[in-house]
Parts: structure tokens; sequence; C-alpha cells
């Protein structure tokens, strides 16, 4: 069923139970089973739970009540300042229900079938996003970054398609994924679940989705309207998933759970309209090579392919900013096939002494501890010059953190001196040399 926009794409409510989009036979179960589970008695309360408009609600409840599935109680209650008939399930309404939890567990929030959620996805598309200099500036503000490295950005999250970022550790790779997130900024609409095939796949989930529902702001923003998003969705932050050394193959596959006989949405999925980070890339036990080659038709096409437990498989939409990052080479991981896929390498150095000394004395200053000039000296004409001058962006909080441990153990004042760099300098390093068994 199309649903039209209402304000800044957010999804119509749907106002008959065709425009549900379910079948007629699913939007049954789930209703009773919400009603035993949930020990649901008012229309107001079951519309509450399955995420309908109470008057598509009725409809439900009359079609039930019809099917002698359940049966009025005969006592009105007042609620809200108005009468309701309570309803309960008939001895054939909780058979019916039982049998279907045998089914699938999933009640509670209608899903929004899939065709549905294609069309939300495009209209909060994340390569719909406008970001300026000024605003992914502002989000990296709190960063030393080099003068040209937000001119790469800007466009590459601009397009919405895949980032490499590599180079050696401890240079911020990191921090710009997430200041790159922080441009983002605004919502998009996240489903319960979505619906294929007469199958659950669980969407949201508050680990990944942040929801911005209940703010003040979309409150007023949505009487302005005068008529509510569908409620089968959560206004959230663009989503963020961050991985790491931990990532694998079976983690972008749907995830089966056979005692409540649900699917669990991949990792990707979740991340639709926001940002797939996968940090530390060649750490994986999969090698990087068959990984990337995993993401080749989501990333080129727009579109992935996931399968049931049948072995049907289906496409759904791929809308996420992907962001490798690495302390390897490219080339040493990829080959030149999977590096064409992925539209923006940039290479993230470390500092020059200049941006160092800038990234040092702000680092200082947050933290509290005095900076001096004899410190500093011997910091940049006798310890560096040991690693031919090679600054990290990692090493100024390192070395401060350090040698406020040592004042406090100590038990001095904050302060910073040539004997402390050094003791702070021992900590960062693993000396060479064979260790003696």
């Amino acid at each position: 069923m199309n649903m039209q926009p209402i304000g800044t794409g957010a999804p119509q409510s749907p106002r008959s139970l065709e425009a549900v989009g379910l079948p007629p036979v699913m939007m049954r179960d789930i209703a009773l089973k919400t009603i035993f589970r949930m020990n649901a008695r008012l229309v107001s309360e079951i519309a509450a739970a399955v995420k309908l408009p109470v008057n598509v609600t009725q409809d439900l409840v009359d079609l039930l009540r019809g099917q002698k599935l359940i049966e009025a109680m005969g006592t009105l209650n007042a609620t809200g300042g108005a009468s309701e008939m309570p309803y309960q399930l008939t001895d054939a309404g909780r058979a019916r229900a039982l049998d279907a939890l045998a089914q699938s567990e999933y009640f509670g929030p209608m899903p929004v079938p899939l065709s549905d959620y294609r069309m939300q996805v495009a209209r909060q598309s994340v390569r719909n996003m406008a970001i300026t200099r000024d605003r992914l500036h502002a989000a990296m503000g709190h960063l030393v970054l080099p003068p040209t490295l937000i001119g790469q950005l800007g466009p590459a999250i601009g397009a919405g398609r895949s980032i490499l970022m590599y180079g050696p550790p401890g240079n911020g790779k990191s921090s710009i994924s997430n200041g790159i997130r922080d441009a983002f900024g605004d919502r998009v609409y996240v489903p319960y679940a979505i619906e294929y095939g007469g199958q659950v796949i669980t969407v949201y989930d508050p680990v990944v989705h942040t929801s911005i529902d209940e703010a003040p702001e979309a409150t007023s923003a949505l009487r302005r309207t005068g008529n509510r998003f569908d409620a089968r969705y959560l206004c959230c932050e663009r989503p963020t998933v961050v991985t790491g050394g931990e990532l694998s193959l079976d983690m972008l596959d749907l995830v089966y759970n056979p005692v409540s006989r649900t699917y669990q949405a991949p990792l990707q999925l979740k991340a639709t309209g926001g940002i797939f980070i996968v940090d530390d890339l060649g750490r994986q036990a999969e090698p990087p090579q068959k990984l990337v080659n995993r993401w080749i038709v989501p990333l080129e096409e727009g579109r992935d392919i996931l399968a049931l437990q049948s072995g049907e498989k289906f496409e759904v939409p791929f809308d996420t900013l992907v962001i490798f990052s690495t302390n390897f080479h490219p080339t040493e991981i990829f080959d030149q096939a999977a590096l064409r896929r992925i539209f923006y390498k940039i290479r993230i150095d470390g500092p020059s002494q200049e941006d160092f000394l800038k990234i040092f004395a702000l680092v200082a200053r947050k933290k509290k501890m005095p900076l001096d000039q004899a410190a500093l000296v011997h910091l940049l004409k006798v310890k560096y010059p040991s690693i031919d001058n090679v600054y990290a962006n990692y090493q100024p909080v390192f070395l401060i953190d350090q040698i406020i441990s040592i004042c406090e153990f100590e038990g001095i004042p904050y302060q910073m001196t040539p004997e402390l760099i050094d003791r702070a300098w021992d900590n960062m390093f693993v000396r060479e040399g064979s260790v003696t068994r």
C-alpha cells in the first residue's frame, strides 16, 4: 500500500485495515496473541499495543468479534473521560491465540510490509543528506585535522557511498568516523518490525537506535501536522553501527530465533539510513577480501539479499554509509577489483609537529595540566628524534594521562618536567630486545 509522507518524510498512519498492508490472517493472529499476552481488554489498550489508530483497531476488533474469537464483557469502562466496552477472548479465540503463539511468539506492533518499508527508506535516504563544509567542520571542531581533510570527507559523505580510511594507528580514524555520525544530526523513522512472506523480521534495536519520538519538539511538530505519523515506526536519530575485530560474515545474515520463531534484522539492515563503521579492518577472523566481497552487490546496487530458514532469498534496501577503517595499506588486504568498489579512499596520516603541539596544548588545558617550556623542548628535541619524529594523534592524551597518574601517585601537584616526560615516554613504547626466561 502506498503511504504518502507527512511533513518531512514521515510515514502516514494507515486509515483502514487494508492500508495496514498485511494479510488479514496475520493481523488477526498478532491481535489475538497481543490480547492474550498483554491482557489487553479495551480497544484503546489494544491499539496502543499493536501501534494502529484506534478507529482501525476497532475495525480489527469487529472482525475478531464477527469470527467469535472475542466477545464483549458487557460492562462499560470509563477511560480518559470516555466509556469503552471491554472485550475478552472466547474459548475459540484463546485456542487460536495459543496455536498462533506455537507458530511464532511475535506479538505487539504490527509489522510494516517490506514494500512500504522500501518507500520509506527512499524518502529518508542517507544519500539525500545535504552535508556542508560548515556542518561537517562543526561536528569535528574538537579534532585537530589537516586543512584538506574536510574537503576530502565532505563529498564522500554527501554521496552516501563507501569510504575507506587508512593510515598508521592512533591517528583518529575512529574519532573521525564518530564526527561523521554527529554531522548527520537529523532523524529517520525505524519500524519495530517488517514483514515479508508472512515472516516477521524485527528491526528496531534499542542498542542501535536512539528514539526521539517523545522529544518535546517532535511532539509539537506532530501537533502542527494535524496527523501523527505511523506508530509502527519510531522516530530515531540516524543510526550508527560500529563493529571491530568481532565482525563475522554470519552477523550480516538474518538471525533466526528457533524458540520465538522470529527473525532479527542483520546489522546492516539496522543501520539503514545511517552509518555502518567497520573499525580495525584486517583484525577480523574473516579475511578483509572476503568481507568486502559480501558487500559488493549492496555497495554497487543499493540492495542486499537475505535468506529465510527455508532458503528463500529476497531483497531489502541497502541505504547505509559504510566506513571501513584500517591500519593496513589497502593493497595489503584488497585486490584491485575490491578497491574499485570502494568509492572513496582517504589516507589519515599522523599530525605535523605544529598540529601535534596544538593537540598537546588542547589536551593539557582540558586536563588542567600546566605546560612547561623546558619539558616540551625535551619532548621535541630529545624524545621524538629517537623515533624519527613520527607523531600520532593519540600520543598527547597518552603522555599527559601518564604524567597525571605519576603526579597523583607521588602526591605532588600536576606539573610537567623533563623527568616526568621521560617516565611517561617509557610507558608508550615496548623496549627492543629479547626477554630471558
